[in-house]
């Protein structure tokens, strides 16, 4: 993990402007610099103070309303980025008729708590809108062009960092249903898409970071990704999505994937993790939305193995220089994709031991609690610790300090 943590000299000064010379102070750990993330989509409504009645339906379902303020705080205590759901039938469900507001209200209410806020999907062929399906080519091309613009320049400033395309690899092949975007896709090919939606995204918010996602981490997504950067186009991080409802991979596989793809040179992004605490999928089941089941509970030995696991997928990733960011899929069961028991809390709303097996890294082992230091004549201490944000206090006042892999010295200006 050594490429995760540093040490700074940090120079604290009073707000007089002079160093604060032999002082007490406290030093706190406030953000990690790795993203730690998971879907924010149960709290569209508590956001938006929404009552149970008049909440629309997700996509992708949410959790109950009952209880959201509870089951935010358990989410505020371990996260800190929130993936948001853009997915176009849902978001648009009448042409001319966005969900704007309301999804806006959502990320700021993450940004007022410190959350960054990434988008998902700006193009994908599921969910495309039913409007879409007949519509001329040309027309549907202009159509996914504009909704790219829309949503990056709406958002910018709250959301810079989107899922720009999603799933290219089966996307012009793609038969479970009929849709606009895959017709596009079969008619003008995947790295033309690709282009189509970083150029729309990139010229509507040149500073967001843009990610290339998928499923599909076969030979296949390496070869579009060679040709994608091949044909000039910028991509900021690579997105891989690991769904083990057929169980854990285990570090070797994993890390071989990894492997795999870090050889571009680009960060790595594990954009949507699931672990279980019920019982596994069938082996033989190829789409995982072909097993779809009246009731899938979470175990106590599911849920035992469901924390063993996360703490060791946790632990192999973040020790991996590559990856940047691992996003799980969702908190809760309440509500949980495919109604599978991968959350990390019940339905009830109790943590499981995988929470707390996740909350013992993320804001243990891997976290700076409150510490009590001393500066020296020269009003200098040392901070040591994980890259991330950090408070410097004393004397009721407090400045804040970014330790990066860059720092040597900084200086801490208390107001």
């Amino acid at each position: 993990m050594d490429h995760r943590r540093g040490s700074a000299e940090v120079t604290v000064v009073g707000p007089d402007g002079a160093p604060l010379a032999n002082a007490d102070v406290t030093v706190e750990q406030t953000r990690h610099a790795f993203t730690f993330g998971n879907i924010g989509f149960d709290f569209i409504p508590l956001a938006n103070a929404e009552a149970a009645a008049s909440a629309p339906p997700s996509a992708f379902g949410a959790a109950a309303v009952e209880g959201l303020a509870e089951l935010s705080d358990l989410w505020l205590d371990l996260f800190n980025t929130a993936t948001l759901p853009f997915y176009w039938r849902g978001f648009e469900p009448e042409e001319g008729a966005p969900d704007t507001e309301r999804l806006l209200r959502t990320a700021r209410w993450f940004a007022d708590r410190g959350v960054s806020v990434k988008g998902h999907p700006l193009t994908w062929h599921t969910l495309a809108p039913e409007w879409l399906v007949d519509r001329p080519i040309d027309e549907i091309e202009q159509l996914q062009r504009g909704r790219i613009q829309r949503e990056v320049s709406n958002f910018a400033g709250v959301i810079d960092t989107w899922d720009a395309i999603n799933e290219v690899v089966i996307m012009p092949v793609f038969t479970a249903e009929k849709n606009g975007i895959t017709r596009l896709a079969h008619s003008i090919g995947r790295i033309p898409m690709v282009r189509l939606a970083f150029e729309e995204a990139r010229n509507a918010n040149p500073s967001a970071t843009l990610i290339l996602n998928d499923f599909d981490l076969s030979s296949a997504y390496e070869c579009l990704i060679e040709g994608v950067l091949e044909a000039g186009i910028q991509i900021d991080a690579i997105g891989l999505q690991t769904h083990m409802h057929q169980g854990y991979w285990g570090e070797e596989k994993m890390l071989a994937m990894v492997d795999r793809f870090a050889r571009y040179g680009l960060p790595l992004h594990l954009t949507e993790t699931t672990l279980l605490s019920g019982h596994l999928m069938p082996p033989e089941i190829v789409d995982l939305n072909d097993y779809q089941i009246p009731a899938w509970p979470s175990t106590p030995d599911g849920e035992a193995r469901q924390a063993d696991e996360i703490e060791r997928h946790y632990r192999s990733l973040v020790g991996h220089p590559a990856v940047q960011a691992i996003t799980y899929w969702g908190l809760t069961d309440d509500g949980a994709w495919l109604g599978a028991p991968g959350g990390l809390v019940r339905a009830d709303g109790s943590p499981k031991p995988s929470y707390d097996a996740l909350k013992a890294l993320i804001k243990g082992e891997w976290w700076l609690p409150r510490t009590a230091l001393r500066t020296d004549a020269d009003g200098k201490l040392e901070l040591s610790g994980f890259f991330g944000e950090y408070a410097v206090s004393a004397h009721g006042h407090t400045a804040n300090v970014t330790l990066t892999a860059a720092s040597t010295n900084t200086e801490a200006r208390l107001v």
